[in-house]
């Protein structure tokens, strides 16, 4: 056993570590880990060895320190070990030598010796590996017994009891200075892979177009640790990390408020932090090492809503295109000119207080549900949504109508290189096959170029941004409506 100097060793301090940790998750992959580590320190040096960590933690960005900031803690030099007793590591240490394997036939348990040729498993270069790591090649253990090899084992492996330097977990290995003997409750704070959040929310529709909001957050912890009684918060926004190459990757081996109703505190209560959001869980949470947690955070009734109906008649098959210049695929007789016949089905709403929202949502997935007539669920579609602030309108795309549909064909197109112009029309039509009537929005790109003028139409439409232009088409149950419109472009 390794003799910790001037430091109670964590096996006689139950707990080892107060039950006192809390996680920052940020939605990329990692977290910022809190905790308390109790010391008993002599004055001067200290040689401590700590292997409550997990087992993907970032040696680079360890922090220790006195929370009260009356005692100087400073490490001197920290050895990070994340090569804890496995099957692999105990072949690999024992290569070349000659174990027991427990061979069971039927009823009968023998044992038999055998001698590790090759440890084999994965085999990595450099003293690296990634995370997740690449598929490696992976070589087959080589047993010798009676004199001949065989590429397994031939039963279990019995190996002698740990040896001195073998870890069961990953560890941090301190040299600790510090101006003052006693004990000393310091704060640990480290970033660690292996952990993500996102959010999910249901909308569900009765008889009217308001919705039902209920979200969740979804936690992971793949980290290799189990946090007791853990208090979460979790990082919204797009936060700058440097991503570290494969190879130099290390391995160990909301809304606050939005409760239209309900009573008590909300169970996750949001603020601005810095140029992000952060959403903190009001109830301390367990999270196990391989779980995945989902937590409430949202709930309103009667948030307004409205389904907008829109045909994007031109159907483009951008690959074909990959690699062409602007002026090839201009030039191009045949972009744009294939008919997409679906209606997109969306749905639109505010994310304000007077709507019954208005806090800062979290980008994550979009789930609509519809009761039938029997009072059922049935599911409608989804979308995702991005990070949305407050008073923002949300637009969310559920599917394809099933009762409307769209046509769009080109009536004309005259291309003048010479003189840097072209003429292109088209002929639309929607139908309307509902009992009820409805608006379809008919968007128009002009992808020929920036440089246009719409020099005929049949309807009125709006410009909404430098090549697109909008058409309002209401239709009554079973009507058909024509639009044509021509563009000149010049360049």
């Amino acid at each position: 056993m390794r003799l910790l100097v001037a430091v109670l060793f964590c096996a006689f301090i139950p707990p080892c570590f107060s039950a006192d940790p809390s996680l920052t998750i940020y939605n990329q992959q990692f977290a910022v880990v809190r905790e308390t580590v109790p010391l008993d320190l002599k004055q001067g040096i200290n040689r401590i060895e700590f292997n409550g960590a997990t087992a993907l933690l970032e040696p680079e960005s360890v922090m220790l320190r006195d929370p009260s900031g009356r005692r100087l803690l400073r490490i001197l030099e920290q050895n990070h070990r994340a090569d804890p007793v496995s099957l692999e590591a105990l072949m690999k240490r024992y290569e070349g030598q000659t174990i027991e394997f427990q061979v069971r036939n039927g009823d009968k348990v023998e044992t038999v010796t055998g001698k590790i040729v090759r440890a084999g498993g994965a085999v990595q270069s450099g003293a690296r590996v990634a995370y997740p790591p690449p598929q490696p090649y992976t070589a087959q253990a080589i047993i010798e017994v009676a004199g001949k090899l065989r590429f397994d084992l031939p039963g279990v492996p019995l190996f002698p009891g740990l040896g001195a330097g073998m870890i069961l977990k990953p560890a941090l290995d301190w040299t600790i200075e510090t101006d003052r003997a006693g004990p000393v409750d310091a704060e640990l704070a480290y970033v660690s892979g292996g952990f993500n959040w996102s959010a999910d929310y249901n909308l569900v529709q009765g008889d009217s177009s308001a919705l039902d909001i209920i979200g969740w957050v979804t936690m992971e912890n793949r980290s290799g640790k189990e946090f007791e009684n853990a208090r979460v918060k979790l990082m919204a926004g797009d936060v700058n990390k440097i991503q570290t190459q494969p190879n130099m990757v290390r391995t160990g081996g909301v809304i606050g408020g939005i409760v239209s109703g309900m009573p008590g505190v909300p169970p996750v209560t949001e603020k601005t932090f810095d140029e992000y959001h952060l959403y903190t869980l009001q109830r301390p949470v367990t999270i196990h090492d391989r779980e995945t947690k989902q937590v409430e955070f949202v709930r309103a009734a009667g948030v307004k809503s409205d389904v907008i109906y829109i045909y994007d008649g031109a159907k483009i098959d951008t690959s074909r295109y990959q690699g062409w210049n602007p002026d090839m695929i201009r030039n191009d007789s045949g972009y744009g000119a294939q008919s997409n016949p679906k209606v997109w089905v969306m749905r639109e709403f505010v994310n304000s207080d007077a709507n019954r929202l208005g806090m800062p949502l979290p980008k994550g997935r979009v789930r609509f549900y519809r009761r039938d007539t029997d009072g059922r669920l049935e599911f409608t579609g989804e979308d995702t949504i991005d990070h949305t602030p407050k008073d923002e309108k949300i637009r969310v795309f559920t599917g394809a109508a099933f009762d409307l549909t769209g046509e769009r064909k080109r009536t004309i197109f005259q291309n003048d290189m010479g003189r840097r112009m072209m003429d292109e029309a088209f002929e639309i039509k929607v139908r309307n096959h509902k009992k009820e009537p409805v608006e379809v929005r008919v968007v128009e790109r002009l992808y020929r170029g920036t440089s246009w003028d719409i020099s005929t139409s049949s309807m009125p439409f709006t410009k909404t941004d430098s090549q697109t232009i909008e058409f309002r088409a209401p239709l009554q149950p079973g009507e058909e409506k024509t639009i044509t419109y021509a563009a000149h472009y010049t360049w």
